[in-house]
């Protein structure tokens, strides 16, 4: 990609209403637009991102067995009125009528539309465990929408549903969707930590949500300081290993603002180990066992009697990692943003100092890009005719993890190349090469 020829609208100073860094570089560096309050249009930049974290999340759903399929954006409400929650839900829910007057819904979430796909498409208990995803828009109505993409009314969200027999078999639904998140945002080099939760409209009595830490969240958390040390990279998907993996946290106090006991906190964890801080809800997971089923009917034939189903349900805002990974990561003080490999919209610029009178160095960039991505290593060569200085700077505050320069310090066939926030170096394009592929693994 050429930079002359990309959409990114890059913003000289910050807009008044961005608050939190997110908003503000998000908007800066021309990854969204707003298009109405807590409504943004995803231009190229943002979107590549996004697109590479959700499927970072369909991967590792993949990885557990989970089926993905596509449901509709609008609901009718007929399947909420037999759940009971049409009238529960609040005012978030955007409630709409076709032309024959018939009463829609913009789906704020799935579990009636999910349950109602089961109930006419599975009877037999043989058929369990069904597990199944989507990756969809969803719209809450949010009375005050702010800091940009973190608390939106339209926003991004993987939303799986479990279908089991019986409580124990459905409990091991939930544990593999808890390892698969951690895992999932292990890979987007996170640090979330799972914590009790309330389980608010979806309903239920087992949830979790799993949080990073950082001062622009609106989760108030409270935990003890050791649950960051649980390991769980060698974990084996086994029904023992998989509760045992669940314990290992448990067995550390952390809980969300809604489950906060003071008494509690303090009688079970040291001075030195409490920690009261906020975060930011990257994911969130919920054990409901009959609520939807039973007032639904989702059952299945089991030993000639009639079973209702035990569900759960498990979402991931991939539209609010764009936000949260940039909250968790971004160095503030070099005016850097910290994209992991595995979702930075480019993984290598190459700035050329291009002279007026003299294409050669263009002609080295251009040379260079083709190499690149004959190595799949994602590339966008900046070929305007900005000062140097000014070109680094910007790539820089995009956050594009490595930069080939091609100016007065490259030499023969080696060219000067760093790592974002890094000293730079002369190599070849052939060790430049090697370093980015080792990176990528």
């Amino acid at each position: 990609m050429l930079f002359s020829k990309s959409f990114i609208p890059i913003l000289k100073n910050n807009p008044s209403e961005a608050v939190i860094k997110s908003h503000q570089l998000m908007l800066r560096v021309g990854m969204i637009k707003q298009s109405s309050a807590g409504i943004y249009s995803w231009l190229p930049l943002g979107f590549k991102v996004m697109k590479k974290i959700e499927q970072i999340v369909r991967e590792e759903q993949d990885r557990i067995g989970v089926q993905e399929i596509l449901m509709p954006t609008i609901q009718s409400s007929e399947i909420w009125k037999e759940s009971g929650r049409y009238e529960d839900y609040g005012e978030e829910m955007l409630r709409i009528k076709d032309r024959q007057n018939r009463e829609m819904l913009y789906g704020p979430t799935n579990e009636e539309l999910i349950t109602d796909i089961f109930r006419t498409s599975i009877k037999s208990y043989k058929s369990l465990p069904q597990l199944l995803y989507h990756i969809q828009w969803k719209f809450r109505d949010e009375l005050r929408p702010r800091f940009g993409i973190m608390r939106c009314r339209e926003f991004f969200m993987k939303d799986a549903y479990s279908f089991d027999l019986n409580d124990e078999e459905a409990i091991f639904s939930y544990n593999k969707f808890f390892l698969s998140y951690l895992r999932t945002f292990q890979r987007l080099e996170l640090s979330a930590i799972p914590m009790a939760a309330d389980t608010g409209p979806i309903g239920g009595n087992l949830s979790h949500e799993f949080i990073i830490l950082a001062e622009t969240g609106e989760s108030k958390i409270y935990t003890d300081k050791r649950i960051f040390d649980v390991s769980s990279d060698n974990t084996k998907l086994e029904k023992k290993s998989l509760n045992d993996l669940r314990k290992k946290y448990e067995t550390y106090y952390a809980v969300t603002d809604e489950k906060f006991n003071k008494s509690d906190f303090e009688k079970n964890i040291p001075e030195k180990f409490r920690l009261s801080t906020k975060g930011i809800e990257v994911g969130h997971i919920f054990y409901f066992g009959d609520k939807y089923s039973k007032p639904m009917n989702a059952s299945v034939d089991y030993q000639g009697k009639k079973e209702f189903v035990k569900m759960g349900s498990y979402g991931v805002g991939v539209s609010r990692l764009v936000g949260a990974i940039i909250e968790a990561k971004y160095d503030d003080k070099n005016e850097i943003m910290n994209w992991p490999m595995s979702v930075t919209p480019y993984e290598c610029a190459v700035i050329p100092l291009i002279n007026k009178n003299d294409n050669l160095n263009l002609e080295k960039a251009l040379n260079i890009y083709k190499y690149l991505s004959e190595k799949k290593i994602d590339t966008i060569v900046d070929d305007t005719d900005e000062n140097f200085s000014s070109k680094i700077k910007k790539f820089n505050f995009i956050g594009i993890p490595f930069q080939i320069m091609i100016g007065k310090k490259s030499e023969g066939d080696l060219f000067e190349f760093k790592e974002i926030g890094k000293d730079s170096k002369n190599l070849s394009i052939e060790d430049i090469v090697k370093i980015i592929i080792n990176k990528k693994k």
